[in-house]
């Protein structure tokens, strides 16, 4: 093999370049991953909230394989169910079928985990901080009651993404939940900050109870959108019924979208272009609570046509 060339700004063996900086034309650190392949699928659920990069980064691979969780009413260890490579580190990828493993991400603050296949319910609640990719389907309550960090879930999502548990007022207080198919029931309700955005549909009661935030939804939803909302805005490209405690304000454009939108293509999101210039039907309430939020729907029909839009209507 054939010795590799030095860089122009290196010194002999890689090391002080003509300036004296120490490692110059150094290529950069690979960043140590640790890699999980479920062993086998079950319809036992499993709770593995012990899989973050909050619990895992630092520890030996013994260590990680050490860690406990529950398989149904039975205590085991995460070698029990996984197969481990690598030592802890704060970059987790995750293989296999994972629809019956549940709170993978929980409350993390840091770090990046990832999911190659389809993932149980309670992914990433309560996290402040990091990043989650999936690629596949997410089960219910995925980003429920986040303070921060990053979900996206490359397939759908299944009901109250982003909202508030039972019996509490607050739902995600920060951050954000990208979905690129659609979404289930109750998405954002009693959300306090952040954004949620669905490439399909969304069910009945988007933004329910939402206190402030921004659901964005390119397909069409359900009915109740905003019911009891109080501020915050919910966006629909198909057209909805608002519940008769909303305002018709008119159709306006919005300029600021593209803040938004921009955001949304730089994380790989689809998203149908023409929108920074389209206009919205802007729907004010709800008037049964403190009125001050908002329901923006798309005037006519947007077609995601690979680059080009069609109106009608």
């Amino acid at each position: 093999m054939a010795a590799p060339v030095p860089s122009p700004t290196s010194g002999p063996q890689g090391g002080a370049g003509p300036a004296g900086r120490p490692g110059a034309g150094r290529q950069p650190a690979v960043p140590a991953i640790t890699h999980l392949r479920l062993k086998v699928s079950s319809p036992i659920p499993a709770e593995a909230d012990c899989l973050s990069p909050d619990r895992l980064a630092g520890l030996t691979r013994d260590q990680v394989r050490a860690l406990l969780l529950f398989h149904g009413n039975k205590q085991k260890t995460v070698g029990d169910l996984f197969e481990v490579e690598g030592d802890g580190a704060e970059t987790i990828e995750i293989e296999g079928d994972l629809a019956k493993v549940k709170k993978l991400g929980l409350g993390m603050s840091r770090g990046r985990l990832v999911v190659r296949g389809n993932v149980g319910l309670h992914l990433g609640a309560e996290m402040k901080g990091g990043e989650i990719e999936v690629f596949g389907d997410a089960d219910d309550w995925a980003g429920a009651e986040m303070r921060g960090g990053l979900i996206h879930i490359h397939g759908n999502a299944g009901h109250r993404a982003g909202a508030g548990y039972r019996g509490s007022e607050v739902g995600m207080r920060r951050g954000v939940v990208l979905i690129d198919g659609n979404a289930g029931l109750e998405i954002g309700a009693f959300m306090r900050r952040g954004l949620i955005a669905v490439g399909g549909d969304a069910g009945d009661f988007a933004g329910t109870y939402m206190i402030a935030g921004s659901i964005f939804i390119f397909g069409r939803a359900g009915a109740r959108a905003g019911a009891g909302m109080r501020r915050g805005t919910i966006l629909s490209l198909q057209p909805i019924e608002p519940l008769p405690t909303f305002r018709d304000a008119g159709a306006h454009p919005f300029p600021f979208l593209k803040i938004y939108l921009d955001a949304l293509r730089g994380r790989g999101m689809r998203v149908p272009v023409g929108l920074e210039r389209a206009m919205f039907r802007r729907y004010v309430g709800d008037q049964n609570e403190l009125g001050l939020g908002e329901i923006l729907v798309r005037e006519g029909e947007v077609e995601d046509t690979g680059g080009k839009e069609a109106e009608r209507g």
